[in-house]
């Protein structure tokens, strides 16, 4: 999926008046990208993920998504631009604790009832648990694994349904650097062998380096840098 933003701009109301978060924002990320954005807390980064991923509407400005503009876009399908076109990773990796490794993969299939066929959603879990090195844990609960392996399961999870982005906000933020270490390293194979689109909000260097561009957020404004 391609990612275009065109002049962005995104306010929120406080009672001494607007505060600015983003500025002027102009990026492409082409189809396959995988692009870093690092930046000080506060700056932004994640109102730029939620913009990217239809969960908030910018002040005004356009955001295209595979040259659709999603920017004006109404909730019902912003819903359906997230439940069949991106995939989530979050810091908290967000795992419903009742449901096993296998369960919470399936879960989107489920939602959006994509693959109707209930033999071929386990298959299709099972392949981005294969993928995760997970698939032998598919029967556990979610609550036996370590920090870093739920972290891959929540990958595995945002790939069930063939999303043609992938948004991560802090993906290694709650890992040691050892699992850490692991799960970009499948965020890099997913990237490389799937050519999908990633974009991960993140404030590790060594996370950021695993990604092809690495875009800095201060101040409202972006610009692309190189990690020394």
């Amino acid at each position: 999926m391609k990612v275009e933003l065109q002049g962005v701009h995104k306010y929120y109301e406080a009672r001494s008046g607007p505060v600015k978060i983003l500025e002027n924002i102009n990026l492409v990320i082409p189809h396959g990208d995988f692009v870093s954005i690092m930046g000080p807390s506060g700056s932004g980064k994640t109102s730029l993920l939620n913009l990217i991923g239809c969960i908030d509407k910018p002040g005004y400005g356009k955001i295209f998504l595979d040259e659709n503009d999603v920017s004006g876009a109404g909730e019902h399908i912003r819903e359906q631009i997230r439940l069949r076109h991106i995939g989530f990773v979050f810091q908290g990796y967000n795992l419903l604790p009742t449901l096993t490794v296998l369960e919470n993969v399936l879960l989107p299939m489920q939602l959006s009832n994509r693959v109707q066929n209930k033999a071929e959603q386990i298959k299709q879990a099972m392949a981005f648990l294969r993928l995760v090195g997970l698939d032998a844990r598919a029967k556990d609960s979610v609550l036996k694994l370590s920090g870093g392996q739920q972290q891959r399961v929540a990958i595995a999870r945002a790939l069930s349904n063939l999303p043609g982005l992938i948004l991560a906000d802090e993906p290694t933020g709650n890992l040691d650097e050892r699992s850490s270490k692991e799960v970009m390293d499948v965020f890099r194979v997913i990237n490389e062998n799937q050519h999908i689109t990633t974009v991960m909000v993140t404030h590790d260097s060594k996370a950021a380096s695993f990604a092809k561009r690495v875009l800095y957020l201060e101040s409202g404004q972006l610009t692309e840098r190189r990690l020394v």
